[in-house]
């Protein structure tokens, strides 16, 4: 986070605090609704709750974060990871990812997470929303572009719970603060 400083004769006059990566300017909210009406998921939140949804969150959990680079298992949370998000790694079959411990399953995970992405493939997908939906917390699930699990999403979304299916989040970010 910047913060705009000048000089006033003797003192510093702190204006005001800017972060670049999620605070920034409004961003392209019309390019977001394209990517919405572009998703199989009528029910998504919309392109200001995604806004709002990224500026709020700092604690993301990543179910099925590849150790593969050329993977967009990687590539997206390496991005946000980037903007300033702190990353927490979920995959049974890795140890460190990221120079981090990797946690074997989300209820391992110890500390509260404001959003869970999900890399898993649609047939996989549903048992792992319904992890995210008993966390104390009640964070957000995302479900990477191509990804539906549209039952579990239901019994989420009637619980109160946001959910996002069958849109990137790399995108998504990159159409609002880049």
């Amino acid at each position: 986070m910047f913060a705009h400083v000048i000089r006033r004769g003797n003192s510093l006059l702190r204006l005001r605090a800017y972060d670049p990566y999620r605070r920034g300017p409004m961003g392209n909210l019309q390019e977001v609704r394209r990517l919405l009406t572009a998703s199989s998921d009528e029910d998504n939140p919309s392109a200001e709750e995604l806004q709002k949804l990224f500026k709020r969150v700092e604690r993301v959990a990543v179910i099925g974060l590849s150790r593969f680079p050329e993977k967009a298992a990687r590539r997206v949370p390496s991005y946000l990871a980037a903007k300033g998000y702190d990353i927490i790694p979920v995959n049974p079959h890795a140890d460190r990812i990221f120079g981090r411990k990797v946690y074997a399953r989300l209820a391992d995970v110890p500390d509260e997470v404001d959003l869970v992405i999900v890399f898993r493939p649609s047939s996989e997908a549903g048992p792992f929303v319904e992890e995210a939906a008993q966390r104390p917390e009640r964070p957000t699930i995302w479900l990477q572009e191509g990804i539906l699990a549209d039952t579990e999403v239901a019994a989420a979304r009637a619980d109160g719970i946001t959910v996002v299916q069958d849109l990137c989040a790399f995108k998504v970010h990159r159409a609002l603060f880049d």
